[in-house]
């Protein structure tokens, strides 16, 4: 076994190449995986999203003098088998719907580490939320007023936590920017005032802390420590009014590498700066140390996840662009097409051959924006090998879709040498399955009323 240079920064922890020249992950031969499952196949290195977790962990019990809780972004990926591995490894739990809370729910995860997000949570979610007794993340006024009347219907003291808008603007894409005041998430901070009376006088609303997130893939880590400066000076208002705060949530956003010339920090610069942050203006205010609450998602599990497929047509233009195509896309990675997002990729039985040319990887949906990867170095290439794109964790099996009633792909997890489904591929019947054809749309027994085309 040997390492693979240069991408090896790109790669899950255990990968390496075997005898054969193939890309091994987690112990498993990425071919024989895809020989065994198919393909398109998302595919996660236990070790690289357990290892990722303990760094949070345990960098907060090293850079923190007061209590902390992690806790897994889980609109990231969220399926039962990686919401089973980071809660086992000490996190909590931030979901943004009622889908994700009832896979948390299924799983049995505690009450008391599960965080519901949301703008524009329904009444069926806000209810399902009550009744499990987890924490609510309260987004704006119309959702605060409909939680009050449900708690107060049930007679039940809820715990929530308030978002607000810190006006941080950090370098990233438009789409992923949270943090600034021209954002549909979180309260004005000029409502802080009327928030605190309001709040005040609740008798089943028990505000227990503040949240605010500043967007996603972010490198700088000035912005997240002006980030605990606008907390703690919130936090120290709202004690010094009475409400009764405990907690402070600075959000996630930490970037990771997808392509070599990607810097971002490690997670332990990223905790300690966070953690020294709120650690100072707690005591420049005088007030004691809150529990201090993160919500990484990307940065635990994009680095542990790939993408395998199997190559198919290639079109040279002469004077242009050589295009290979691959059997997935745009339907089981959107991130190119909807942020202009950069990856990595190597052919996974080719990793000791040269680099001989430069190609454009493209995917197979009736868009010609679906495109993965713009003009990448790789060897020689025939129909049948298998591409790997890297660091795929994140966002991709999330955000897949059915566009061009394409199945979603199977997931599998890999750990000393053993493969495990994580999730099944979708198969054509699948995607009828929650079709309805009214009666009166029945086709006769061809399309053409049972004469011949040609007719």
């Amino acid at each position: 076994m040997q390492p693979l240079a240069p991408n090896q920064q790109l790669l899950p922890l255990t990968a390496c190449v075997n005898e054969r020249g193939h890309l091994v992950i987690g112990g498993c031969d990425v071919v024989e995986l895809v020989a065994q499952w198919g393909s398109p196949l998302y595919i996660v290195d236990e070790v690289t999203l357990r290892t990722a977790c303990r760094y949070y962990r345990e960098g907060f019990k090293r850079f923190y003098p007061g209590p902390s809780q992690p806790i897994y972004a889980a609109k990231a990926w969220c399926c039962l088998g990686i919401l089973a591995m980071v809660v086992s490894e000490g996190l909590g739990l931030d979901v943004v719907s009622g889908g994700e809370l009832t896979t948390a729910i299924r799983l049995g995860v505690p009450p008391e580490r599960v965080y519901l997000h949301g703008n524009n949570k329904s009444q069926a979610e806000l209810t399902l939320a009550l009744d499990y007794g987890c924490r609510i993340v309260v987004d704006n006024w119309h959702e605060l007023k409909t939680l009050a009347q449900l708690a107060q219907e049930r007679g039940r003291r809820v715990p929530i936590l308030i978002r607000l808008t810190p006006g941080i603007e950090c370098h990233t894409h438009e789409y992923i920017r949270t943090g600034h005041l021209d954002s549909k998430f979180g309260f004005d901070p000029s409502q802080w005032p009327a928030l605190v009376d309001w709040l005040l006088g609740q008798s089943y609303l028990e505000c227990i802390g503040l949240h605010a997130h500043i967007g996603s893939q972010i490198f700088a880590l000035d912005p997240h420590r002006d980030l605990t400066e606008v907390l703690v000076d919130y936090y120290a208002q709202g004690l010094q009014a009475g409400l009764p705060l405990q907690a402070v949530n600075v959000g996630g956003g930490l970037g990771i590498r997808y392509v070599e010339t990607d810097q971002p920090p490690a997670i332990a610069d990223w905790v300690r700066v966070v953690s020294e942050g709120v650690t100072q203006h707690c005591q420049a205010r005088g007030v004691p140390l809150p529990l201090l609450i993160s919500e990484p998602g990307r940065s635990i599990v994009g680095p542990a996840g790939v993408t395998a497929y199997t190559l198919g047509g290639r079109k040279e233009i002469p004077g242009g662009r050589t295009y290979i195509s691959v059997d997935g896309g745009m339907s089981d990675n959107p991130r190119p097409i909807t942020y202009q997002a950069r990856y990595q990729a190597l052919v996974a039985n080719r990793c000791l051959d040269p680099i001989a040319e430069t190609v454009t990887v493209a995917g197979k949906h009736c868009e010609s924006g679906d495109i993965l990867i713009r003009d990448i170095s790789m060897p020689l290439t025939q129909p049948g090998d298998v591409l790997v794109v890297l660091a795929t964790g994140a966002y991709n099996a999330s955000m897949a879709s059915n566009y061009n009633r394409m199945p979603r792909p199977a997931a599998v997890v890999v750990r000393d040498g053993d493969a495990e489904l994580l999730v099944r591929r979708e198969t054509w019947e699948d995607l009828l399955r929650h079709d309805c054809l009214p009666l009166r749309l029945e086709l006769a027994e061809s399309c053409d009323g049972g004469r011949g085309w040609g007719d």
